[in-house]
């Protein structure tokens, strides 16, 4: 490890790119027309009791049928089982309005082929929007997760190749799978304002499982002003996707911000900025396998905070490994890291490159290491800027299989001292920048 003191301004060129691409990530928003078509209009009774699927689903067809509108929730409590989403409708649930999945004894499909709970492919213009809130009742299907492998499960939310979405003001809670899932290739998607909430995976008492906030997969994306603690990811996305911004955001226990596993396709240009974590499991995580790798490249990570959490950055790509010695993180050695086994590279071998992590300060949970970066033998992790980072751990900050990693004017702070890095096959090197006179 190289340690060099520069003398000139600092180098903020390595950011620019982050920053352009915060600044020019804002999605196109819907365009829905403004007739009004209330649920109760069609049938729908609030009172807890009455099923309102055919009613609902009678009040997003008309609006459809009239070539849009906002289908209008009121105050109540609307209980409702899977429903259809159209093009150009604003599902607005007013304050006060609760609209509740069906408990598992009623959902149709059951265990077996439960159809996810708000739905659409190819879609256009589609809004999910008010102060009201949505709950899935997930509590009696969680246990399912880890005694029946065969059993499923519905998501909350789940739109596919979709273009023009928001996601806005709404609360969403205990969802039975993931609150939020936006898969194919959707475009212009906008999630802002917008709370979530589920038991940590750890809860003694009632722990849910794979209640992933907001899961993504496709081009220029919006997350901002959002509050979330869950079960899984707080946020994530997969392969195909490119152009992402996460900013003013609250993130309390779950996986943190993710990315992976499946990377295929490649995922470029995600900024995350201006966000807070608390009590929450990793802050940064980036995970992938030699199975599903793609090319995961131009990740910023700025003006980040961190209190108590199991890991702020984790970065590597052995995800599935299937020996125990590798998949403890936090006892992850040197010695053990350069044993790692490797294997010839192919089309789905990861590629990690050019990652930025600017301004974060971090302390980390009791026990537990300041971050790791782990490539693998045959690819390494290229090309990473740690700047003005601050963490404070108990183990240190894990480098394993990675080249051109650079701390500028950081300092990890371990029992062990500043800076004393766990390294193991990498080029990494330490700055100190000062103001040029």
């Amino acid at each position: 490890m190289t340690k060099l003191i520069f003398r000139h301004t600092c180098a903020t060129l390595i950011l620019t790119a982050a920053l352009a691409n915060h600044a020019r990530c804002r999605p196109a928003l819907p365009d829905i027309p403004s007739g009004t078509f209330p649920v109760t209009r069609y049938g729908a009774v609030g009172d807890g009791v009455t099923t309102n699927t055919t009613a609902i689903q009678a009040a997003i067809q008309a609006a459809s049928a009239a070539g849009g509108g906002v289908v209008e929730i009121p105050h109540g409590v609307f209980l409702c089982g899977p429903l259809q989403m159209s093009s150009a409708i604003n599902l607005h649930l007013q304050t006060g309005a609760l609209l509740r999945m069906l408990p598992l004894d009623k959902y149709p499909g059951g265990i077996v082929a439960p159809e996810s709970f708000l739905t659409g492919e190819q879609l256009h213009d589609v809004a999910i929007s008010g102060g009201g809130a949505i709950d899935g009742q997930g509590a009696a299907w969680w246990p399912y997760a880890k005694t029946k492998k065969e059993a499923k499960r519905p998501r909350m939310i789940a739109l596919s190749s979709c273009n023009r979405l928001l996601i806005e003001g709404i609360t969403l809670s205990n969802s039975p799978m993931f609150h939020i899932a936006l898969g194919g290739k959707c475009a212009d998607v906008t999630v802002r304002g917008v709370t979530i909430r589920a038991p940590a995976s750890t809860d003694p008492v009632c722990p849910s499982h794979n209640t992933d906030a907001c899961d993504v997969k496709g081009n220029n994306i919006l997350i901002e002003n959002c509050d979330v603690s869950v079960g899984d990811d707080n946020f994530t996305c997969g392969g195909n996707t490119a152009n992402v911004l996460i900013t003013n955001c609250t993130y309390g226990y779950g996986h943190g911000v993710s990315i992976g596993s499946y990377t295929q396709g490649g995922v470029s240009n995600i900024t995350v900025v201006n966000c807070t974590f608390h009590d929450t499991e990793a802050g940064i995580r980036i995970k992938t396998d030699r199975d599903r790798g793609g090319f995961v490249h131009h990740m910023s990570y700025l003006d980040l905070h961190m209190t108590n959490v199991g890991c702020p950055i984790l970065v590597y790509a052995s995800y599935m490994a299937k020996e125990s010695q590798f998949r403890n993180h936090q006892k992850l050695t040197p010695e053990l890291a350069a044993s790692y086994p490797p294997a010839p590279v192919g089309g789905r071998t990861p590629i990690y490159r050019d990652f930025v992590f600017s301004n974060l300060t971090a302390t980390v949970a009791s026990g537990r290491r300041a971050g790791l970066i782990w490539g693998l033998p045959e690819m390494n992790v290229t090309n990473v800027l740690l700047q003005n980072v601050h963490i404070t751990a108990d183990l240190p900050f894990g480098i394993f299989n990675a080249q051109g990693v650079r701390l500028v004017n950081s300092q990890i702070i371990t029992p062990g001292g500043v800076n004393k890095l766990a390294v193991a096959n990498a080029g990494v090197t330490t700055l100190t920048l000062e103001h040029g006179e």
